[in-house]
């Protein structure tokens, strides 16, 4: 009986895991026969999961809402207040589970009833937060949506609006979200640039119904966080530097967002700082607003912009 109810939880992970599961597939996942899995499909529909099937080689196992909440998960009040405590956490309330967030989230209003996913969103339309710090706000189902759309490879349309206003249709296979300080990107295959994009979340607008299924991709690097850090503080920009940080590293990185530059450990006293912007004077600016004393490696004609506004500066003290 043990064995048993261990299995079920392992297969009702599964199920949540993704959005569709073949029966051959669930068996060999689970190390059982097909017509073992069936009868534990069977079980956990007596228990008050809402598993859907489709007979059919391309058929399957889908998890699905259905009218009442399943006993062995929470009952409506802890349902409730869970969804809301992962909204607020999603929405950078509490720092560091933004992303855990999100996915958890994604997992559970896959299974809401509706009546609850209505209680859930009159609580969050009627409710006012008083946000410490800047940065962009986006709205919880939008990423839950993005979130779903990675977990299940499924392709993805929207409208994103630039930094000028302009609002472009993409069609996009997604592959992770990325947070940085109450900033969201979305990782994803552009269809229609044939390249990986970086996408801010807060300019997305979901524009269903979404594409297929799709077989994933290669991510464009093995360190997406790096890899978003180096799009949207770098490679963007018109001008970009590298310079020695005569700092720590965990020093450097209290006063040097991810959004703006790449750090890089050197030895315990020093680090390097790759960072970028829209033309050398707002590149100096940003290097003594650090307040860290630093050395120019590349490129050369800074240098030389801040030889020139020393000069200036010298001249307005006079």
């Amino acid at each position: 009986m043990l064995e048993t109810s261990a299995r079920l939880l392992r297969l009702l992970s599964l199920l949540q895991a993704h959005r569709e599961w073949s029966g051959a597939d669930l068996a060999d996942r689970l190390g059982v026969t097909p017509r073992t899995v069936r009868r534990d499909i069977e079980r956990l529909r007596e228990l008050g999961y809402p598993v859907h099937s489709a007979p059919g080689t391309a058929g399957g196992y889908q998890l699905g809402a259905g009218a009442e909440l399943p006993p062995l998960l929470l009952d409506d009040e802890e349902a409730v207040a869970v969804a809301i405590g992962l909204r607020t956490a999603a929405a950078g309330g509490v720092a560091g589970i933004e992303e855990t967030s999100v996915r958890a989230l994604a997992k559970l209003e896959q299974v809401l009833p509706a009546r609850l996913r209505r209680r859930v969103s009159t609580l969050n339309t009627f409710t006012v937060p008083l946000v410490n710090g800047a940065g962009p706000r986006v709205d919880a189902a939008v990423l839950t949506e993005l979130a779903a759309a990675c977990r299940d490879s499924q392709q993805l349309r929207f409208e994103y609006a630039a930094h000028d206003g302009t609002v472009s249709r993409r069609t996009v296979e997604p592959h992770r979200l990325v947070s940085a300080q109450r900033r969201w990107y979305l990782v994803a295959w552009d269809t229609g640039r044939g390249d990986w994009r970086t996408f801010r979340a807060d300019r997305i607008t979901p524009t269903p119904p979404h594409g297929p299924r799709v077989a994933p991709r290669t991510p464009p690097a093995e360190d997406l966080a790096a890899y978003v850090s180096e799009g949207v503080s770098r490679a963007v920009y018109a001008v970009s530097a590298t310079v020695l940080l005569h700092v720590p590293l965990a020093e450097a990185a209290q006063r040097v967002s991810p959004t703006a530059g790449m750090l890089e450990a050197v030895d315990d006293r020093t680090c390097l700082l790759r960072a970028g912007a829209a033309n050398p004077d707002a590149l100096v600016v940003f290097l003594m607003m650090t307040g860290f004393d630093f050395e120019v490696r590349e490129p050369p004609e800074l240098l030389e912009q801040i030889r020139e506004i020393r000069d200036r500066l010298s001249r307005a003290s006079a």
